[in-house]
């Protein structure tokens, strides 16, 4: 057996979503190793090769743990929930108050020893998300029950968010989408979902107070920045929206090819927020609607996931963790073409960044342990029912010994 033969037998589960993680994880390279010569050039005069092995050893790390937690039965991850999502309260409060400032806003804790920083909101997105689907399985029925709703599901949302919002309002919006959507697919009743909503925007209210007081804490002033650009200026936007925009158009249909964008000197972080305005310069309308159909078609094979799967547990993980990736990667798509307003969002598995690379692929490794226990359970029941299976044919073989011994 050649290796190409032995590794696809080894990657069971969703072969499709294997070969989304795949796609993505070329792309990623491709993409940083193109939009990092600003970076390179100001910090290292000009040696991108440095950045794009520093990136390949993240990735080349985060696909380890996304194969680590591919072999990991996910209901192991159930039970860690509470305890992930105490760790992530501690961590955010943390940051919050000695936390690594970076570009006005508290959201790394540098990691001892090491000298690298670690962004907390990433790990508290896995934790919440667990949390969530935990508490959904539990009360697999129609959630109608306010005790049932209210302290296990609608509170962690809240504080989680509450937490993550003064110094990422964009991903805690992100997240919040993402929980309310695995809300409305485990059927949470429809009062708890508009008593979420009501939350969010006290809690939002409240945020704009605390501002007041401490504007060091949360970024108000930023984030009213930000939207009077995009409401003020419709057609043009930002400095950011005109050089993305000028990005997208210089790639028309089949892009400059690699490496061979313009606008990656003028942006502010081609590399990051808008390292989809790089890949759409260098890989055009073609390669730009690949890229974004990937990401729906892994949306869609978790949908199969789900109406095939026997565990509730699994479903919601898979649903929650995919919704996540998704919908940070249209927000980030829809910032470089000027749809909403600009957010510190990285397009997951693509753009440059340790703990974003590391939790998205980790996200597609849990993503994956689901769907092997799935297929897998669907071949056993396939093998079992089947009239030639090997049950069977088992079946068939102690009959022929006993008529044999007759």
């Amino acid at each position: 057996m050649n290796l190409g033969a032995r590794i696809y037998a080894e990657l069971r589960g969703d072969r499709v979503i294997w070969m989304i993680l795949l796609l993505l994880s070329i792309f990623s390279i491709l993409a940083v190793y193109s939009s990092t010569g600003t970076i390179a050039y100001k910090l290292s005069g000009g040696n991108t090769t440095g950045y794009l092995i520093k990136h390949i050893l993240i990735l080349g790390f985060g696909l380890f743990l996304a194969y680590l937690a591919y072999l990991t039965p996910y209901m192991r991850f159930m039970k860690l929930a509470p305890w992930l999502w105490l760790i992530a309260l501690g961590m955010l409060i943390f940051t919050l108050g000695f936390g690594v400032e970076i570009n006005h806003a508290r959201r790394w804790i540098r990691i001892p020893f090491v000298g690298l920083t670690f962004q907390t909101s990433d790990f508290a997105k896995l934790a919440l998300i667990l949390v969530v689907a935990r508490e959904i399985t539990r009360h697999k029925d129609y959630i109608k029950d306010f005790n049932k709703a209210f302290m296990p599901i609608i509170m962690p949302i809240i504080i989680m968010c509450g937490l993550i919002a003064p110094a990422d309002l964009s991903t805690a919006l992100v997240l919040f989408a993402t929980c309310f959507s695995m809300m409305f697919i485990g059927r949470v009743d429809v009062k708890y979902l508009g008593l979420l909503i009501l939350l969010w925007v006290v809690l939002f209210a409240g945020l704009i107070v605390v501002w007041k007081f401490a504007p060091d804490v949360v970024r108000v002033d930023t984030w009213t920045t930000r939207i009077s650009e995009f409401l003020g200026d419709r057609v043009d936007g930002s400095f950011q929206n005109q050089q993305a925009k000028i990005a997208i158009a210089n790639g028309e249909i089949f892009g400059m090819g690699p490496g061979n964008s313009i606008q990656r000197n003028y942006l502010p972080t081609p590399y990051a927020d808008f390292i989809y305005a790089v890949f759409c310069e260098e890989y055009g309308l073609v390669g730009s609607f690949l890229l974004l159909s990937l990401y729906v078609l892994l949306f869609f094979r978790v949908t199969r996931l789900v109406t095939i799967s026997e565990k509730s547990f699994g479903a919601m993980v898979a649903v929650g963790l995919s919704l996540n990736i998704v919908i940070q990667a249209l927000a980030n798509m829809a910032i470089s073409v000027h749809l909403v307003p600009v957010g510190g969002l990285t397009l997951p598995m693509v753009s440059w960044g340790g703990t974003s690379v590391l939790f998205s692929c980790l996200f597609f490794g849990i993503i994956l342990s689901v769907s092997r226990y799935i297929e897998g359970a669907v071949e056993r029941q396939a093998a079992g029912e089947a009239p030639g299976g090997a049950m069977a044919q088992q079946a068939g073989g102690k009959v022929s010994k006993e008529s044999g011994k007759k």
